[in-house]
């Protein structure tokens, strides 16, 4: 702030100006300003009072009306139920089905006459299955043809309308024994019927039904069931419409009910007029004392006024304290008020540049400290831009708890700001750090330095107790050869921490600017790969499943394969672990499932497809939707597909991933684990979940003509999954001995190039008609 503006009250003048009044003491004139403030209030609260008693009325007369509509509709509903089972009872007497059956017209107008009278209907007739009316009097019966579709489609209790108007009708199925056609019958709906049905109402209503010819605009377009306010005329009016059940096509009738709203408030009027008078005469009198209060607060209340406006100016501002009254505590109530603010604006300041967790300065203020050091940076003297990636902070999080990880991330932060006491040290966020060195000059040894940061993550931790690991990958640019500004350099120790992760974790790497181009060459591969996804530029390959036990071929592996239009054949070596950082492979996988069940679903009923699952697609919420869809619009059978995962789907969260599971075998599809073997909790996995097939690791099968162990290996993975109930298959076969080796431990499946490379789809058929002579060539 600028230097201090003193503003000086001149409590000891104003106290002796306002000493005089009729109201002593200030706390005083408060006390009964705030009484004045209540009364307005309270006069607010009246106004309102009589505003509620209105829409009280109001809603009173709204839930009356709605009321009375559901009361019309259970009578008109009743009275449809009665003349159905009237109806009822006469379709099923044997002698009218014979009658309606043989045409015996005179017989079907005497029941139908008797009918009509014991109902109180107008109008009671037959249709039957050829369109033909049967009745006493088919004057005013409608077509037939609009009746046809509702009652084939089993409707039973609706409005017709004739020539008479609108009716209430309920009709039977007549059956002899098979349906010969329909026993319809109505009462009128007519004003008469309407006004009886209004008389049982408690309030005074108009009811009319309206069919949608002659419905008004605003009648057509009110919401059904519902209760609305309408003004004609001068007069508001509560409506209700509900939409009639038709017993005939072409109609849309309506049952309106208005109630006149002014009859509803009238009995309010007086009250309300009470009400207001109340409000009327305390919001005078609080006027009146808040004008004689205002005069006795405002002097003092303009010094605080000129005050805050200083301060708002960004002046720093002090009152002068002289009275030790009610005035002089608000001046030094003030004045602990602006250093309050200005100490709150330093914190503020801190908190906007330094992380909460750690302390540590955060991204805005590092990259502010960064410029600077570059600014003022002299000849001969380099910098060094660092980030830190923690390795498997995840799992801290995962097994320990975020306040274990949150523990650790304070350690590490300690543990560097130890190390590196010269160094500015930041935490970007998450598990990710920064540190710039500067000063070092030409003959200092880089490595010694980067040995020296990668050393202050080589302590051994403990976190509640619990020893914690915590390695780091780091990623060094140097200025000015990596960059002379910080968005370079931080942008380039990016990309070497980046390399530095996939170099094994816990260690370092210096930036290259062969790893600039990397990085352009992976965003480029990213874009493709996006593209290649919405204009499908991928195919599907199948290696096939050799069973030992039934000497065929059982199954393919489906194989994703991208043919880029430039680049030609990209290895899924390459394209799948891209795909699997920025999520993509989510709907590669999708599209995989989808093309494997539909070129499944054109083999042989015996011959199953195998696809991958990545645990990023498996983690992602809808794998078993997905797999249904897919098996759905394929029509392959479930148990025709087997999804292969790997045991590293068990790592975050073991509990959702069984459920998964076993969402996905209750589907009917098997599960197969892929690479058994290659982690350190395969066999507590088998012990979770019931597989159908365990999939031996290449790695074992590689051994079989290099260690004498590799046997003893098969032998105890086949053993434990015969004892479990489940197959093995081994991958990766490519000789015959190896193929002898595996047939005599007990594996029943093989893949391999032993047997063939993964072939085009259209080229299954083909080996699936030369797959009997396998066994033969192998033998021979």
């Amino acid at each position: 702030m600028s230097p201090a503006a003193l503003v000086r009250l001149p409590a000891r003048a104003a106290w002796a100006r306002v000493s005089g009044l009729r109201f002593g003491s200030l706390r005083a004139r408060i006390a009964l300003l705030y009484a004045g403030l209540f009364a307005a209030v309270l006069g607010l609260v009246v106004s309102l009072a009589a505003g509620g008693l209105e829409r009280f009325a109001e809603a009173g007369a709204a839930r009356d009306l709605g009321a009375n509509a559901r009361v019309f509709d259970e009578i008109l509903a009743g009275r449809a139920r009665q003349m159905g089972d009237q109806a009822g009872v006469l379709a099923r007497d044997f002698g009218f089905r014979e009658a309606v059956a043989t045409g015996d017209a005179p017989t079907i107008a005497s029941a139908l006459e008797s009918l009509e009278s014991r109902v109180r209907s107008d109008m009671a007739f037959v249709l039957t299955l050829e369109g033909e009316v049967l009745a006493a009097d088919a004057s005013g019966v409608p077509a037939p043809e609009t009746l046809w579709t509702r009652l084939d489609e089993g409707g039973t209790r609706g409005i017709i309308a004739s020539d008479k108007g609108l009716a209430l009708a309920a009709a039977a199925p007549i059956e002899a024994p098979d349906l010969i056609g329909w026993l319809v019958i109505a009462q009128p709906l007519d004003r008469a019927e309407l006004d009886r049905l209004v008389e049982l109402a408690p309030i005074a209503l108009d009811a009319q039904v309206v069919e949608a010819g002659a419905q008004a605009p605003w009648l057509k377009d009110a919401a059904a069931d519902a209760v609305f306010e309408r003004e004609a005329a001068g007069e508001r009016s509560l409506y209700h419409v509900s939409d009639l059940a038709v017993l005939q096509d072409g109609i849309a009738p309506r049952l309106v009910l208005r109630h006149a709203l002014d009859e509803s408030l009238a009995a309010y009027s007086s009250l309300k007029g009470w009400l207001i008078a109340l409000a009327a005469g305390g919001i005078a009198l609080v006027l009146g004392l808040s004008w004689k209060v205002a005069r006795t607060v405002t002097e003092p209340l303009q010094q605080l006024d000129t005050a805050t406006r200083l301060i708002g100016e960004g002046r720093e501002v002090t009152l002068a304290v002289e009275t030790d009254d009610e005035i002089g505590r608000l001046a030094e109530s003030f004045n602990k008020m602006v250093a309050a603010i200005e100490e709150r604006e330093r914190q503020i300041i801190h908190v906007g540049l330094h992380d909460g967790l750690t302390g540590l300065p955060n991204r805005k203020l590092f990259t502010e400290q960064l410029a600077n050091t570059l600014a003022r940076r002299r000849a001969g003297e380099r910098v060094m831009v660092v980030y830190v990636d923690l390795d498997d902070f995840k799992m801290v999080n995962d097994t320990l708890g975020h306040p274990a990880g949150d523990a650790l991330l304070r350690m590490v932060a300690d543990h560097l700001r130890e190390d590196h006491p010269d160094a500015l040290i930041a935490r970007l966020g998450g598990d990710e750090f920064a540190i710039l060195i500067d000063g070092i000059d030409d003959k200092a040894s880089l490595g010694n330095i980067a040995d020296g940061l990668q050393r202050s993550f080589d302590r051994p931790l403990s976190v509640n107790g619990q020893a914690a690991t915590c390695g780091a990958s780091i990623g060094i640019a140097m200025a000015p050869v990596d960059g002379e500004d910080g968005i370079t350099l931080m942008k380039n120790a990016d990309l070497a921490l980046y390399r530095a992760k996939h170099e094994g974790k816990a260690g370092y790497h210096f930036f290259e600017p062969a790893l600039d181009e990397a990085a352009r060459q992976r965003r480029q591969l990213e874009l493709d790969l996006r593209a290649a996804i919405k204009d499908g530029g991928f195919e599907l390959h199948f290696q096939p499943l050799y069973s030992l036990a039934e000497k065929r071929l059982t199954g393919f592996e489906a194989l994703i394969r991208w043919n880029h239009p430039k680049r030609g054949r990209v290895n899924p070596v390459e394209f799948i672990p891209l795909a699997e950082e920025t999520g993509l492979i989510i709907p590669i996988g999708e599209w995989v499932l989808r093309e494997a069940c539909h070129q499944a679903s054109m083999w042989p009923d015996d011959v199953s497809v195998a696809v991958n699952v990545s645990p990023k697609q498996f983690a992602a919420s809808g794998i078993a939707s997905t797999v249904l869809s897919a098996l759905s619009a394929s029509g392959l059978p479930p148990h025709r597909l087997e999804l292969e995962i790997t045991e590293s789907i068990f790592i975050a969260d073991v509990d959702t991933t069984l459920s998964t599971l076993h969402s996905l075998r209750n589907l009917g599809v098997k599960i197969a684990l892929d690479d058994f073997g290659t982690g350190y909790s395969s066999l507590s996995y088998l012990r979770s979940f019931p597989f159908d097939k365990v999939k031996i690791d290449r790695s074992f099968v590689e051994d079989l003509g290099t260690s004498t162990n590799g046997h003893a290996m098969i032998r105890a993975i086949t053993m434990l999954a015969g004892a479990l109930g489940m197959e093995t298959l081994a991958e990766g076969v490519e000789d015959i001995a190896q193929f002898e080796v595996l047939e005599r431990e007990g594996c029943q499946n093989i893949q391999g190039y032993l047997f063939s490379r993964p072939v085009a789809a259209d080229a299954v058929a083909g080996l699936l008609r030369d797959g009997a002579g396998y066994q033969r060539e192998l033998r021979a």
